[in-house]
């Protein structure tokens, strides 16, 4: 019989609960087996397993409780307001503590994000799993544990009165990248509300590119489907989007204003050191998109690297970046990043928001070399200005290069900070933001995503004054 030797700890703590109107302890549990999700809300790897939970969630209906531990990494994941807003961006609909100060994470020995723990009718720990592939590896267990405790589970379901998501805003949903055409005109990836939009410089809606829906279907604009797109790259009469959660590169026709799959099938592609180095390769949670020549870069944020998409035969190839979460410069194929999610260009260089170390990469395309000119670590994170030397960012998903200078989106500091290459200064250029996603310089200003207030700004260059966009539909 599967049975667990340890008394499994409490899951409370001083910082209280979210999704749900009480506080629970294992104890409320009896009779149930549960499944602890040890999370933090910036990491990708964590955004990865949800479909999993749900999927586990739906099957074992009648006998399984799923519990979100939020351990956070980053000072503004300790937040219970801005957990909230990340449970209801993933559509999180099980209950959450928020475990702040890692008293949960302690107890239950954890050292990784994610982290499942599995828990047997008795309270008892069956084992814990650090990684992906959740479903495919603790099913079974719940299988064998549903079987061996028919006699003790308690098949009534908890009512847990999870919190619903408030309704969307109607304009704008957790927006997220942007990018113009040479006539002026905005596309900015409405995320939260699964489409694309094309926008004027006075905030009017010209086109809305997808249904709406989430999902994963070609066709006209009413009728195409994506899942949290993001990054965009124009190339000609062609809208290429980085469509995240599904894992792919669409391709919008804006001439015959229709969607198709360029790159990917949905499935998370996985490839590391020696892996699949000169065959195409599919994304894996595609967070932002730059063409240069004949080549379209993709920060490939779920596999901690860089891919290049030939934009002639739009197979795509890894590029830069071993798959290890590291910060480690040198050659293409030995740097490692760690969730890159924002890209932009000077000349040969590329750009790179390297979100979970808090650090702007370099790579040089001729030269095929990774630099750090900011960032120190994935653990070094903060809000200081200065020398490159002392300054610190935090969680950073989006940069744009205007000569010397580099603005970038100081995500989770709610900041435009701008680096300073010549000085090898940093500085606060805008604060007051709530998670800034991505930085577009147009016109002689910085056009900025707000994503968790849902509002797009523009940025006086010079003085940091900013003023809202509002976008109409």
């Amino acid at each position: 019989m599967l049975t667990g030797r340890v008394n499994a700890p409490e899951i409370n703590t001083e910082h209280g609960w979210l999704n749900t109107d009480r506080s629970w302890s294992i104890k409320d549990f009896a009779g149930k087996i549960v499944l602890l999700d040890f999370w933090t809300f910036g990491c990708i790897n964590c955004q990865h397993i949800v479909p999993d939970l749900k999927r586990l969630e739906d099957e074992f209906a009648d006998v399984l409780v799923v519990i979100g531990i939020h351990s956070a990494k980053f000072d503004a994941e300790k937040q219970n307001e801005t957990i909230l807003q990340a449970i209801h961006k993933f559509g999180i609909e099980h209950p959450v503590v928020n475990d702040a100060d890692y008293k949960i994470w302690n107890q239950y020995g954890v050292r990784a994000w994610p982290t499942t723990v599995l828990i047997d009718p008795n309270g008892k720990v069956i084992g814990q799993h650090a990684g992906e592939a959740v479903y495919d590896t603790v099913r079974p267990y719940i299988q064998r544990l549903k079987e061996e405790y028919k006699e003790v589970l308690n098949p009534e379901p908890i009512r847990f009165h999870v919190e619903h998501t408030p309704a969307k805003p109607k304009n704008l949903y957790f927006p997220s990248k942007l990018t113009s055409d040479t006539e002026g005109s905005i596309f900015l990836s409405d995320s939260g509300h699964n489409r694309i939009l094309k926008l004027n410089q006075q905030g009017d809606v010209l086109e809305i590119i997808g249904s709406g829906e989430q999902g994963f279907r070609n066709g006209s604009y009413s009728e195409a489907t994506f899942y949290e797109p993001h990054g965009l790259a124009l190339h000609g009469s062609i809208l290429y989007v980085a469509d995240a959660k599904n894992n792919a590169i669409r391709k919008v026709d804006l001439e015959a204003k229709q969607v198709s799959t360029a790159a990917g099938t949905g499935e998370l592609g996985y490839y590391f050191l020696d892996d699949k180095l000169d065959e195409p390769v599919s994304p894996n949670s595609p967070w932002d998109l730059l063409i240069y020549g004949k080549s379209m870069f993709i920060a490939n944020a779920g596999n901690h690297q860089l891919l290049r998409m030939d934009l002639e035969t739009e197979k795509v190839y890894r590029f830069a970046g071993s798959g290890r979460e590291a910060l480690t410069d040198g050659p293409l194929r030995e740097a490692a990043f760690n969730q890159p999610s924002g890209l932009s260009r000077s000349g040969p260089v590329l750009y790179v928001a390297d979100a979970e170390a808090s650090a702007i990469r370099t790579i040089n395309i001729e030269t095929g070399m990774v630099l750090t000119p900011l960032g120190r670590g994935l653990f070094d994170f903060g809000d200081v200005d200065g020398d490159t030397d002392d300054a610190l960012l935090q969680h950073c998903v989006g940069l744009e290069c205007i000569d010397n200078d580099i603005y970038i989106a100081d995500t989770y500091n709610g900041k435009i900070k701008v680096l300073d290459l010549q000085r090898n200064r940093v500085r606060t250029l805008v604060s007051g933001l709530s998670e800034p996603n991505d930085v577009m310089f147009l016109n002689g200003q910085l056009w900025v995503t707000s994503t968790n207030s849902h509002q797009l700004f523009t940025v006086n260059i010079t003085t940091g004054e900013k003023q809202e966009v509002e976008v109409r539909l």
